[in-house]
């Protein structure tokens, strides 16, 4: 009997913790490890660790300054979305790190975030430190240089809570037609947990 009544309340209990995301997002809590970087803020030269956003909702996105399409739109749509969460949106910092820091050159990387707003910061790292976090979060890119410059990276954003704690994987964002609202809503339920 005691069995019965606790089931359901422990399921009513773990489905009330979260709300359910829009279909954009995809929830990876406890699949993807809590947010760990070592890498240099561009705009500052000062080296960073995920310490420097405890506090805040993080979105940690790869790409790189010359991306013809992918990256400005992906980091538009972001500043779209942040437009969408009033007072929220104060409490997220966007985390653009370069797969090409050969290219992109601290002062190059500092101009292209400040383009997207306050919120956003440009990391660059040596090539084992982009190399351990790419790793870490599972994401791909590539850099070939001859015989003619190419860059190729995955699109995905990912979302940490205010503890650093994983919590979805934002996708899609490059296209013409994201889910704004929807995406919004679910990073305001991430900033006030």
């Amino acid at each position: 009997m005691r069995r019965r009544f606790l089931l359901p309340l422990l399921a009513l209990a773990l489905t009330s913790c979260h709300h359910a995301l829009c279909a954009q997002d995809v929830d990876v809590r406890g699949l993807i490890p809590d947010l760990a970087l070592s890498m240099t803020d561009a705009a500052t030269g000062k080296p960073v660790t995920a310490a420097d956003y405890q506090g805040r909702v993080t979105l940690l996105y790869f790409g790189y300054t010359s991306c013809p399409d992918v990256c400005p739109a992906t980091l538009y749509n972001l500043t779209r979305v942040e437009s969408r969460m009033g007072g929220d949106a104060a409490k997220i910092r966007i985390l653009f790190v370069t797969v090409d820091p050969d290219r992109d050159s601290p002062a190059t990387l500092a101009r292209y975030a400040a383009l997207f707003g306050p919120t956003v910061s440009g990391l660059r790292g040596t090539a084992d430190q982009l190399y351990r976090l790419a790793q870490r979060y599972r994401v791909v890119y590539a850099v070939t240089k001859a015989p003619t410059y190419q860059v190729t990276h995955s699109s995905a954003v990912y979302v940490f809570n205010a503890r650093g704690q994983a919590e979805f994987i934002i996708g899609g964002l490059e296209s013409g037609t994201p889910d704004l609202d929807g995406i919004a809503a679910d990073l305001q339920q991430v900033t006030q947990e």
